[in-house]
């Protein structure tokens, strides 16, 4: 319960910093909650499955960068949002998973980084891009980290039209909305940290 309110308190601002020009705000940490819930339902086409494998391999490599930031950033604000962000994405992540196990899907896909580019994105984020981060020095950390995050988190956002133009699961566009929004804000904040 008390990791649940620190959760929340952490990534309420960073989604609520997302409005921007969105009609509607992001939801917050308790929502997102309440929406690792949500039942897809049966009805959906190969693009709501390609976009989910791709949007949960995505995340788990942005499980490893935050989870780098989280121990190795030196800006506390930089700390604070890799914190926000691996929460919301571990949240994510199981809705994503549960959503294609009840489809009969494949959870496991082992993607090269130039399979963004296959389906009409930018090419991944590459292994060794995210080893470096782990060695990259001290000093540098933070550039790097954000140089590296702000494209992958691009990428995501380039990934929910896959689902928004050629989808048919109405739960998994509305998702992809949600992506496109909180990674818009999430990229907003990381350049301000980086114009700080």
């Amino acid at each position: 319960m008390k990791r649940t309110l620190i959760a929340a308190a952490l990534v309420a601002p960073f989604l609520l910093g997302a409005c921007g020009t969105a009609k509607e705000a992001p939801p917050t940490t308790t929502e997102k909650v309440a929406v690792a819930e949500i039942k897809a339902g049966d009805e959906h086409n190969d693009t709501d499955i390609m976009f989910l494998q791709m949007l949960a391999y995505h995340q788990k490599q942005g499980l490893q960068m935050t989870t780098t930031a989280a121990s190795r950033a030196k800006n506390p604000e930089l700390k604070t949002l890799a914190q926000a962000i691996q929460a919301t994405e571990k949240d994510e992540l199981a809705m994503i998973e549960s959503w294609l196990t009840g489809w009969g899907a494949d959870t496991k896909v082992d993607q090269a980084p130039s399979l963004h580019a296959d389906h009409g994105g930018l090419p991944g984020t590459g292994e060794a891009e995210i080893k470096a981060l782990t060695t990259v020095k001290a000093a540098n950390f933070d550039t790097a980290f954000l140089n590296l995050f702000l494209a992958h988190q691009h990428q995501a956002m380039e990934m929910s039209k896959i689902a928004l133009t050629g989808g048919k699961n109405e739960e998994t566009k509305k998702f992809a909305e949600r992506v496109k929004q909180s990674r818009q804000g999430e990229i907003q904040q990381m350049l301000k940290l980086m114009n700080g």
